[in-house]
């Protein structure tokens, strides 16, 4: 198979040599210029200076946009043009004294070859290079342009935080070090992209998540062979276990209290740049089920609400394939009245059921998409105003039915109460399948569904966690599932995570009640 194997492109080849440093202030200069094809590309700034102290000229280079001017100015060039150090001070160990004792910055190294100075260059670091030295010094200076911290658009509360996360890597890991002030909070990096190195910071709590699941993330991240992995978005699809499956692996969001919780029960969350939000793995049907503010509400109103939420997604998922069911195979189950009504609704139609609901089914999914994409000021309008104006149009038309576009409506309806996109997504994609299995064989075709659809919901695994666990498989946990128990009840971590300390409190005593 020799004819099929990966061979590397002379691009790759170059990229793989390493060009060392030289003692040849311009001929290192040059090199680099050559790495950022200047002057074409003329991002690439350079500034000539010279250490009177060290009697050495000296060429500062950086990449414009990606640095902070002020931080080259105060804590870079000023520094070095004010030194006073005797200038007897040896060659070999100039370069570790100016990092020790001259640069104010957070954060300055040594690099030896021109491969590793561009790559710092393009994540905001400013080299320096030195007269007679075959070295050369990396100083952090990033200024990349950031937004604020603002609310979250898609997990709103109205009891919590109100902070979400924004597209700066180092602000997201401090938003949720501030919540976990725990020295136990881990963070590894694994660098990704072959062409543009991407860093992707794994998060995890030491003495709680299980080494294994630990392992498996890692690897299955460095095991990417790709030029550039831009977001997360894009990192979720190559680490899934699953890519074929409608059910997600991972689970995104953009809340900081979410991510800390996640964490505090053993979970990894994976933080990138130019990402809103972050990734958590592994996650349970349940995980998707929840919102954050389940946890903030008191016992009975979180209930009451998550209870709505179940009832909202058995509607989206069943309603439209029940209504098929029972007026085209079933209609001795409606009261007498009832199927007259609608059976009466139905003589000028000129499509059976089935073509009436997709047709409809269709056309709110368009209008959902359109209210997305454009602008938010006209979003809402486009979304009431077109259901409005089609649904009463089909209607007078003797396209469909009144009363398929109340069952389309509330379908629709319920599904906005889904909270996870990916859940909701998939969802939908069985209704449409339900849909089918409903109009060839009614409540028969219905079950013979649902028989394979559990029995493929029940076996699959996000990164060795079952996805309904711990309902199914049965496990240890706080019995945070359907109902949420009181706050001192909930003393359990779910053991389907293999915590490594499985308690979060202590046990109640006795059988007080709420």
């Amino acid at each position: 198979m020799a004819l099929f194997k990966k061979t590397k492109s002379p691009t790759q080849d170059k990229q793989d040599k390493k060009d060392f440093f030289t003692t040849d202030l311009l001929a290192n200069v040059n090199k680099l210029k050559e790495a950022f094809c200047y002057p074409a590309n003329n991002a690439l700034k350079l500034r000539n200076l010279h250490l009177p102290c060290y009697k050495k000229d000296i060429t500062l280079l950086f990449v414009e946009g990606t640095v902070d001017t002020n931080l080259i100015d105060t804590h870079v060039v000023k520094p070095l043009l004010e030194e006073k150090t005797d200038s007897s001070i040896q060659e070999s160990a100039l370069i570790t004294s100016l990092i020790k004792s001259v640069l104010t910055t957070a954060n300055a190294k040594e690099v030896k070859t021109i491969q590793d100075a561009a790559k710092d260059m393009v994540n905001g670091n400013t080299v320096i290079i030195i007269e007679n030295l075959d070295a050369a010094i990396s100083v952090e200076t990033t200024g990349f342009e950031k937004r604020s911290i603002a609310e979250p658009t898609a997990e709103t509360v109205i009891k919590g935080p109100k902070a979400a996360f924004i597209e700066s890597a180092a602000t997201n890991r401090s938003l949720i070090r501030n919540l976990i002030r725990d020295p136990k909070l881990m963070t590894e990096t694994v660098t990704i992209g072959e062409r543009a190195p991407q860093p992707v910071s794994v998060m995890y709590m030491q003495g709680l998540a299980d080494s294994k699941t630990i392992e498996k993330v890692k690897n299955r991240i460095q095991e990417i062979k790709t030029d550039i992995v831009l977001t997360l978005s894009n990192l979720e699809q190559h680490i899934e276990e699953r890519p074929y499956s409608i059910f997600p692996s991972t689970l995104t969001t953009e809340r900081p209290d979410r991510a800390a919780s996640f964490l505090m029960e053993g979970h990894i969350v994976l933080v990138m740049e130019n990402s809103p939000d972050v990734l958590i793995v592994p996650v349970t049907f349940w995980s998707l089920f929840h919102t954050v503010e389940d946890q903030y509400l008191r016992m009975p109103y979180g209930n009451f609400i998550r209870m709505i939420r179940l009832l909202s997604l058995l509607i989206a998922l069943f309603t439209p394939a029940l209504y098929i069911a029972i007026t085209t195979f079933h209609a001795e189950m409606l009261p007498t009245d009832l199927m007259l009504a609608i059976a009466a609704t139905r003589e000028k139609m000129p499509f059976p059921v089935i073509m009436e609901i997709i047709i409809m089914e269709v056309t709110f999914e368009i209008l959902r998409e359109a209210g997305v994409r454009v602008p938010s000021t006209l979003g809402p309008t486009i979304g009431i105003v077109g259901a409005l104006i089609l649904g009463q149009a089909a209607v007078e038309a003797n396209i469909v039915s009144p009363s398929l576009v109340i069952v389309v409506a509330v379908t629709g309806l319920a599904s906005f109460t889904i909270p996870d996109v990916s859940l909701n997504i998939a969802i939908r994609m069985l209704r449409f399948v339900l849909l089918l299995a409903a109009n060839f064989l009614g409540f028969f075709g219905m079950s013979i569904f649902l028989g394979f659809f559990i029995a493929y919901f029940v076996s699959i695994k996000s990164f060795g966690v079952p996805f309904f666990a711990p309902l199914s498989p049965h496990f240890p946990s706080s019995k945070d599932m359907l109902i949420r128990p009181p706050v001192w009840k909930q003393w359990l971590r779910p053991f389907s995570m293999s915590p490594k300390d499985q308690t979060r409190a202590s046990k109640p005593e006795g059988n007080a009640e709420s």
